[in-house]
């Protein structure tokens, strides 16, 4: 589910932003972005969300009539069908919604153009926003926009395999020694490991555990062929080569959620979504979170996000400013987590957030040592290639795949 979705962006994303790429260029959003007439009376705003079900969809319509009512505004609330498409050619077109979902890992393609309002400071309390979540909303030095929820990656153990494998508490692998002795004990049961996703959304937690990662932190230099980084994914090539691990695709599944469901794996590496997919596909299934075993640098995992993004055209941009601000609440970020099972990007609830979903405790953690995805523009296919490189790491050079990321990433950064 989560991975295939994943895939399906991607590819969209590549035709919406080779679109909005070059409309935006030649649409003088940078000059005009700042100057869009504004309206103070009553607004309609436009919403437009990327949703992950009805539940989600539901929500977030309450919420905004919710807050129409009590503003004397109008806000309709639409999911789209295909939102990095729908979102590239409204703003190539000129004519965006007020409000829209921003993966962080489409926003520097839409900031570096101009596209967003960098209203981030405006709403109250920015600082109680996750660091690692404003740090992926943050573009030249500017916080954006105020991040909606957040996603991190933790350790799925299927508790009845674990015990078939004569495990206990004590083997929960918290170092990356420790994976490979636990994996080591499952693998002599005849059983499969781990199933890992084979893309740098999971690898990449493995290069944050050695102090490594894949650009530096002001988005501007490739900094992927480093000793931590070819550590990291040598290590990834022994568990893939010595069996402690496997991609979906050779345990025939779509992502290892599914892998995992379906109990061809002892552990996986997934985001909190993960609950949601099992409750639905498997509901049969016995599992716990543990945090992801640490490595050599420490702790790492990878956070998934998105932000409430005002258009730079808007003619509503105060009174979508109100709407965020309504949105991100401590209150309503826990009505939306109840909904649709998402995490608070605000740490003024994390508290109330971990007393309610005390199984969920390990992802939330997660945020303080998250790293957030590649931050700069014009990425698409240089993270295209880099996952292409990861699915041939069993018998492929990781040394090459770094550098190959370098190189192609120096192109795309201009220089």
């Amino acid at each position: 589910m989560a991975s295939r979705s994943l895939a399906r962006a991607a590819v969209a994303g590549l035709a919406a932003v080779a679109l909005f790429g070059s409309a935006a260029c030649g649409s003088g959003f940078n000059d005009s972005s700042g100057d869009a007439k504004q309206s103070s009376g009553p607004a309609n705003l436009q919403i437009l969300i990327g949703s992950s079900g009805d539940a989600e969809t539901k929500a977030v319509q309450d919420a905004a009539a919710k807050w129409a009512s009590s503003s004397g505004n109008q806000a309709t609330v639409t999911p789209a069908q295909d939102l990095v498409q729908q979102l590239g050619q409204a703003l190539a077109g000129g004519n965006p919604p007020d409000v829209f979902y921003v993966d962080a890992s489409r926003f520097a393609d839409y900031a570096s153009v101009g596209a967003l309002e960098p209203y981030g400071d405006k709403i109250s309390k920015p600082d109680d926003f996750y660091e690692s979540l404003r740090t992926a909303f943050s573009y030249d030095g500017k916080f954006y926009c105020a991040p909606k929820d957040f996603s991190t990656l933790a350790l799925q153990i299927n508790t009845d395999l674990w015990a078939k494998a004569g495990l206990t508490d004590a083997d929960v692998p918290t170092t990356w020694d420790q994976l490979t002795a636990t994996s080591q004990k499952i693998k002599a049961k005849g059983l499969v490991p781990l199933a890992l996703g084979d893309t740098r959304d999971r690898i990449g937690a493995f290069l944050v555990q050695n102090g490594g990662w894949l650009l530096s932190k002001d988005g501007k230099q490739p900094t992927a062929d480093t000793p931590e980084n070819l550590a990291a994914l040598q290590y990834v090539k022994t568990l893939l080569a010595s069996g402690y691990a496997r991609y979906p695709k050779q345990l025939d599944a779509g992502w290892s959620g599914e892998a995992f469901g379906k109990g061809k794996a002892v552990m996986t590496i997934e985001g909190n979504w993960i609950k949601g997919a099992l409750q639905n596909d498997f509901p049969k299934l016995k599992y716990k979170v543990a945090p992801l075993p640490a490595g050599p640098k420490g702790q790492g995992t990878l956070s998934f996000t998105n932000c409430w993004g005002i258009a730079a055209k808007s003619k509503f941009k105060d009174q979508a400013i109100k709407f965020v601000e309504a949105m991100t609440a401590g209150d309503q970020q826990m009505t939306f987590a109840k909904a649709f099972g998402v995490m608070p990007s605000r740490q003024s609830v994390r508290d109330q957030y971990t007393s309610a979903f005390p199984a969920d405790k390990p992802f939330i953690d997660g945020a303080a040592y998250a790293q957030g995805p590649v931050n700069a523009p014009k990425m698409d296919s240089v993270l295209g290639d880099l996952d292409t490189g990861l699915q041939g790491l069993t018998n492929g050079d990781p040394k090459t795949v770094l550098q190959n990321f370098d190189k192609n990433a120096k192109a795309a950064l201009g220089g």
